[in-house]
């Protein structure tokens, strides 16, 4: 019929713009076997790499004032609060804080865990004028401890040199700040020796 000339030259033609390599016999042949395959090429996609964002640094951290507590903030009264989520986040942690407990456990578990709310007491220091501050920590740095006391005062206390006790329900753990110049994100996966001494 001629409709089907019609579809065998059109399709000749296809084949022959699709495939200008091969030869009119090629093509032939394939249109009498009636199998055509058409080569085609994927084009690789090249993934674009995402730009990891960058934080910002120490000194637009100053710049910005981002861990400053505004003067109006700094009451004992307000952290109080955020002292009772520490307590119950450190019986939860140490499953209860039983009398039957074992100290070196606590011990371990209390120089892991975070800091922030708990009541501290500077109890031994080479500057005089340290020994007995005591207050709550809003913030801990590697070198330093922002604590507020009872008098609403913000206290910058280094760890350096300076030896701190802190009491949970009749058990007292002391933290010698000079072995203890981590960040709080690091001292998770720090190994603390448990055996030694607090002298400055």
């Amino acid at each position: 019929p001629q409709d089907s000339e019609k579809a065998k030259t059109f399709v000749h033609a296809f084949l022959k713009r699709s495939m200008p390599k091969m030869k009119d016999e090629a093509i032939h042949e394939m249109l009498t076997r009636k199998a055509v395959v058409l080569e085609h090429y994927h084009k690789k996609k090249t993934k674009q790499k995402r730009k990891k964002t960058k934080g910002f640094t120490a000194k637009q951290r100053r710049e910005l004032r981002l861990f400053e507590i505004e003067p109006e903030q700094q009451r004992y009264a307000i952290f109080l609060p955020l002292h009772e989520l520490w307590k119950q986040y450190i019986r939860d942690l140490c499953h209860g804080l039983k009398p039957d407990a074992q100290p070196h456990m606590i011990q371990s578990k209390l120089l892991k865990a975070d800091l922030h709310g708990a009541i501290v007491t500077v109890t031994k220091s080479k500057c005089p004028s340290c020994v007995g501050i005591t207050g709550i920590i809003l913030q801990e740095f590697k070198h330093v401890f922002k604590i507020i006391t009872k008098e609403d005062k913000l206290k910058v206390v280094p760890k350096l040199n300076n030896v701190f006790s802190l009491e949970l329900d009749g058990f007292i753990s002391y933290i010698c700040g000079s072995k203890f110049l981590l960040r709080a994100s690091e001292r998770s996966a720090k190994k603390f020796k448990l055996k030694g001494t607090i002298d400055l």
